[in-house]
């Protein structure tokens, strides 16, 4: 398994930090592991967007995907593949689970960012390596590049 989690402080509120990240085609600026968008749909404190994933330090060709952001207003957001039947060939390949949350502090809030990966034992081998190399970097990319945003008061 690959997990990361990293954390940063960042001059906003929680609400300011959790919609940015909960607008996915604007947060799509900071995260290198979504590519092309096909579509976003959102209900309430749930998301769902159709992308092209991207995986560090990988040139592999990635089958389109499904996930699903489901926000708790204030504290976090949690992320994972939409449920079978779609994502069958990406479900047989990982279990994927990621998270976004925030905590006041002083100043503003601590945000943490957490993404896991469990790849079936056939890939596992080649994967792991790999992202446990790579993704490290991507996520404090992801939230330096968010600070940045952030606290400059650029506008969606």
């Amino acid at each position: 398994m690959v997990k990361v989690e990293k954390e940063l402080t960042i001059s906003c509120t929680p609400e300011a930090f959790l919609d940015f990240v909960m607008d996915i085609e604007r947060y799509v600026q900071v995260d290198d592991k979504i590519r092309a968008i096909s579509w976003v749909r959102r209900d309430g404190n749930l998301t769902e967007f159709k992308f092209q994933p991207r995986l560090p330090g990988l040139s592999l060709p990635e089958p389109k995907a499904v996930a699903q952001m489901r926000l708790t207003p204030g504290r976090c957001i949690d992320i994972r593949l939409a449920p079978l039947p779609l994502n069958k060939f990406n479900h047989r390949m990982a279990d994927f689970a990621a998270r976004f949350s925030c905590a006041p502090v002083d100043g503003g809030i601590r945000a943490t960012r957490m993404i896991s990966f469990r790849f079936n034992p056939l890939t596992r081998w080649m994967l792991d390596p790999v992202l446990t190399r790579t993704l490290p970097g991507s996520v404090e990319r992801e939230l330096r590049l968010s600070k940045q945003i952030l606290e400059s008061g650029e506008s969606g």
